[in-house]
């Protein structure tokens, strides 16, 4: 069993993903919060915890990681300091501790529009600072794969998805697929070293990520 710390597990994505985790053969989570009210949502479900704080020192965290998987935002009607603080310093600093940690494998939760972010408004910070998280994780020597999805919807997932490296449509995605898309990302060969964009559409979501270059 690998140990997978999911950053932002308490988010709408985060609990998803630790749920499938929590179910798999291979994979045990470990779901960071940032604080201890938020324990008995996850104990309650047989998912342990390590606390830590995007803002704060949360390098206690990955002691005894293998692989991580970051889902963590600070919100759409965040502040631009909250957002800059959690989205792109907490992120680069999740990677910095990875790499630290000698950890095997960084899965990024990125988004649609990192290239262009002035064109998405409203988002302009938000973009930006993935962006920024993004082309660290690129440059730091981790292994990883940075999963670009449009819009999260809370319908059911379908595991039907669209996947390019640049889609040139917009569209939405629910979490359910994107949280799946994460996890089969943690393998390590799996979509090694590099990023794709993702919508929902025909294609069955396995097979879209084993044969994508």
């Amino acid at each position: 069993m690998q140990n997978i710390l999911v950053i932002g597990a308490n988010g709408s994505t985060g609990r998803i993903i630790s749920k499938i985790l929590r179910d798999s053969t291979d994979f045990k989570p470990y779901a960071m919060i940032r604080k201890e009210i938020q324990k008995p949502f996850f104990e309650n479900q047989g998912i342990e915890t390590r606390i830590g704080d995007l803002e704060e020192d949360f390098s206690g965290a990955f002691m005894g990681i293998d692989k991580v998987i970051f889902a963590a935002g600070a919100g759409g009607g965040a502040k631009e300091e909250k957002t800059i603080a959690v989205d792109q310093k907490g992120a680069i600093r999740a990677i910095e501790l990875a790499k630290a940690h000698k950890l095997q494998k960084f899965v990024m939760l990125s988004s649609m529009g990192t290239d262009a972010p002035s064109k998405v408004e409203g988002l302009e910070t938000y973009l930006k600072s993935k962006k920024a998280a993004d082309d660290f994780l690129r440059e730091s020597d981790m292994v990883y794969t940075i999963v670009q999805p449009g819009g999260l919807t809370n319908e059911k997932g379908t595991e039907k998805v669209e996947v390019a490296k640049k889609l040139k449509k917009m569209g939405q995605i629910p979490r359910e697929d994107v949280a799946q898309a994460l996890v089969y990302a943690l393998e390590l060969e799996r979509t090694k070293n590099t990023s794709f964009e993702m919508i929902s559409g025909e294609n069955n979501l396995q097979t879209e990520m084993k044969n994508y270059k």
